[in-house]
């Protein structure tokens, strides 16, 4: 086993996740490592929650995400293809250097918005838009 393998090896094997709300965005912040099987699992279940319970701003939280695996990014994608569709919002927060240099290469970096600022990306998301914001005319029918 090289230098490398057995670094992995001593990652935290289980993505675990905890959510907080932030001026209207929720923030899941992830630890540990997002891969094929629990992990990947985990992260759709709880975006699928979070959404099906009409959070439509999420922001995740990656600095204690040490690896991603092929399947954590397919979850990243899908659940920023379906938020989009949806008419919410998903955006990273705090990219290590390994998951950073992971999204380049897979050309993924353009696709998310990413900072390394919560209060920025907090602001950044689109301002609600409530039904009391419609015409009159258009209220009332």
């Amino acid at each position: 086993m090289s230098r490398s393998e057995d670094a992995l090896m001593r990652l935290p094997m289980k993505m675990t996740a905890s959510t907080r709300l932030v001026g209207g965005v929720t923030i899941v912040d992830l630890s540990g490592r997002i891969v094929l099987g629990d992990g990947s699992a985990g992260l759709r279940d709880l975006l699928r929650d979070l959404v099906s319970e009409g959070n439509k701003k999420i922001l995740l939280n990656l600095r204690n995400v040490n690896y991603i695996d092929s399947s954590g990014l397919g979850e990243l994608v899908s659940a920023f293809t379906s938020m989009r569709s949806q008419g919410g919002e998903l955006k990273l927060l705090n990219l290590t250097k390994r998951v950073r240099a992971l999204l380049q290469i897979t050309k993924l970096l353009t696709v998310f918005d990413i900072t390394d600022d919560e209060a920025t990306s907090v602001k950044s998301f689109s301002p609600a838009i409530w039904p009391s914001s419609l015409p009159e005319s258009r209220a009332a029918v």
